[in-house]
């Protein structure tokens, strides 16, 4: 720009979009025109505007009633009540026996920064230690939105001070409720995308064994008539839930998405399960939940505990394109393109918390991890996820939930960079597929503001006491390489595009063991069966009427040419799920009282129940007497004991037999 050339500012009030337009007007032309961020702040509301989206919340309590975009006044339910919109909201108990819930609401409303590129509002709320029925726990919950940007950010501070009441935490949450008449299509990932069916479908519909599960026998799209609707089909590991939504029926369609640019604020690491969207319209995005865990996964706070945590930001973005009337996934490619750019940010600049940890205050670990499954070779271990976690045991990390998580993937040759650590102490923790068990680096890891480390070449031994004599399954944590039924000829089954993703999650194919084995139970016949057509994927009871279920057992027969009577033998045990179940082994003998192994009482992931392929893993190396064994035909005998309900039971993810000790 010249130096004689004459440079004014002109603003103009849009009142249509409640935004103030800078118009950059150079020698009396007019140059370019970009909204600014305006706070319009009333007595028990304030609506934050960008010329792009405006998002009102109440004050103090920070609910979101409003959030309007590309010409639609509202996109959250406006037949729900102002503060059933969006909200943040907690699920917690002083005892395991009695659960509330709380919204969380705020106190005291500030605005934090408020200038033409960012406003930074916060709704705090205080506990006081006089309220003993309420829960124990400071938040602060912030919304930020940038100039130029279609959506806005969410983060929330939570903290305990030391001395305060033991408390548990089960669920942690932001959600968003959508108009129903608006927003019919849901998409997951690139896979699952559907028309979704309606909440009075639910209502109409018949509740099947949990409340959750819905036959929809008179939906209002005839299309879905005989389909279960279940909003554990949409659930998702961590490591693949960067981005869901809804699109709408409008013209042009609007999408609605939830992107979730990192997990380092998330419990239990890349392979925890979680919901993401479902029938409502319903947006969600869980930072705390026992959903595919269980108890493991809830936050149990000790009398006089301490804590702080920073949950987020996650982004509400919004796009809109009048050809996705036509095809909706338009608008899922398009958030997928701002999911990678959100991802590529992080960590943010803009948050203005100090709780916030910026990228010039992180660390960044590097290294390369080996396996060694031999004593001759050692192997990259090529796509594995490796990460930081606080210090724990081997395999802690799945069921870490009180502080931060750092998870990457190795390359081809093993190679891994983990960037953006939060300062502190860790364990380096790993797990690699086609290989049993967790790695764990023996040292700890001190990450401290700007610190790079080099950590070097490492090397994995996984379990393994002798050479391979059988093995069923591929070790992956999952039991997805295993024989999935059809369902029930009762339930019409969804068919996507491609079924990869979704073949497990249908309701009821626990149900399906007691057909295909009415009296007699599975038998794997190791160098015949095919484990993908012959191994079903969950060890499940069996169902003999009026809702009594028997214990199930299930036989392995193979053949060995020489034994070793006086060496040991190793059956090495990867589960995928557990359901209070008791898994019991038996070599050669079913009929001894003592089984020669037991898992004991294990597991309250429900991921049969839920449509889940994994849940939490186990795996146990059981040590096998080679007077148990003999020469010629063997049998070992798993007995899933535990016989209540149709779900308990146990999903494998893996066996292999190993010769004698070497």
């Amino acid at each position: 720009m010249g130096k004689n050339m004459k440079l004014s500012l002109l603003y103009v009030v849009e009142f249509a979009m409640v935004a103030f337009t800078l118009l950059l007007v150079v020698d009396g032309r007019r140059m370019i025109e970009t909204p600014i961020v305006r706070l319009d702040i009333q007595t028990n509301q304030v609506t934050m505007s960008n010329g792009i989206v405006n998002v009102t919340l109440s004050i103090p309590y920070g609910l979101v009633m409003s959030i309007s975009y590309g010409g639609v006044n509202n996109l959250l339910a406006t037949q729900n009540v102002e503060k059933n919109r969006g909200y943040w909201d907690i699920f917690w108990n002083r005892t395991t026996s009695k659960r509330a819930r709380k919204k969380f609401l705020g106190n005291r409303f500030e605005v934090i920064m408020d200038t033409e590129n960012q406003a930074e509002i916060s709704f705090k709320s205080t506990w006081n230690g006089s309220q003993s029925d309420e829960l124990p726990l400071n938040s602060d919950l912030r919304f930020v939105m940038l100039r130029d940007t279609p959506g806005f950010y969410t983060y929330a501070i939570v903290e305990r001070l030391e001395g305060w009441p033991l408390v548990y935490i089960e669920n942690l949450r932001v959600v968003f409720k959508l108009q129903q008449d608006m927003f019919h299509y849901m998409a997951i990932s690139d896979e699952r995308q559907r028309i979704m069916p309606m909440p009075v479908d639910r209502e109409t519909g018949k509740v099947l064994d949990y409340k959750e599960a819905v036959l929809l026998t008179n939906p209002t799209n005839p299309d879905l008539k005989g389909e279960v609707d279940d909003k554990y089909f949409y659930a998702t590991d961590n490591k693949d839930d960067r981005v869901h939504g809804w699109v709408s029926s409008t013209n042009p369609p609007v999408g609605f998405w939830m992107i979730i640019p990192n997990d380092e604020f998330r419990t239990g690491g890349p392979y925890k399960q979680d919901l993401t969207s479902h029938v409502g319209p319903t947006v969600l995005s869980i930072f705390v939940s026992r959903h595919f865990a269980g108890d493991d996964l809830v936050i149990k706070f000790q009398q006089g505990e301490p804590w702080k945590k920073v949950i987020g930001p996650v982004f509400l973005y919004l796009n809109s394109n009048s050809s996705a009337m036509d095809n909706p996934t338009i608008l899922w490619d398009d958030a997928k393109r701002r999911m990678n750019q959100e991802v590529a940010n992080w960590p943010y600049d803009f948050p203005v918390s100090e709780e916030y940890i910026k990228s010039n205050q992180r660390g960044i670990i590097r290294g390369q991890l080996l396996v060694n499954e031999s004593t001759t070779t050692l192997v990259p271990a090529s796509n594995g996820y490796i990460g930081l976690a606080p210090r724990g045991d081997v395999g802690s990390w799945q069921r870490e939930n009180k502080g931060y998580q750092f998870w990457t993937k190795t390359d081809a040759m093993g190679n891994f960079t983990i960037e953006n650590v939060i300062s502190g102490t860790y364990n380096l923790y790993a797990t690699v597929p086609g290989i049993i068990g967790d790695y764990k680096y023996t040292f700890d890891v001190q990450v401290t503001p700007g610190s790079s480390i080099e950590l070097g070449s490492l090397v994995y031994n996984p379990p393994r006491n002798g050479a391979t004599l059988w093995e069923i399954g591929v070790p992956d944590r999952t039991a997805a390489e295993f024989f999935v039924p059809t369902p029930p000829s009762e339930y019409n089954v969804h068919v996507y595009q491609n079924n990869f993703e979704s073949i497990f999650r249908q309701y009821g194919l626990w149900e399906q063991y007691s057909v295909l084995y009415p009296e007699n139970d599975l038998v794997y016949n190791v160098g015949t069966s095919n484990y993908s057509k012959d191994w079903f994927f969950a060890h499940v009871t069996r169902n003999i009427g009026n809702k009594t279920y028997i214990p199930t057992t299930w036989k392995i027969i193979f053949n060995l040419e020489i034994v070793d009577n006086a060496s040991n033998y190793t059956l090495q045990m990867a589960l995928a799920a557990a359901q209070r179940a008791e898994l019991q082994v038996r070599f050669n003998d079913e009929k001894v009282v003592e089984p020669h192994f037991t898992t004991g009482k294990i597991g309250g992931d429900n991921a049969i129940a839920r449509h889940g392929i994994h849940g939490l893993y186990f795996l146990y190396s059981i040590e096998v007497k080679g007077n148990l064994l003999v020469k010629g035909t063997n049998t070992i005998f798993l007995t899933q004991a535990i016989a209540t309900n149709p779900f308990q039971g146990v999903m494998y993810d893996y066996l292999r037999l190993e010769g004698p000790h070497q």
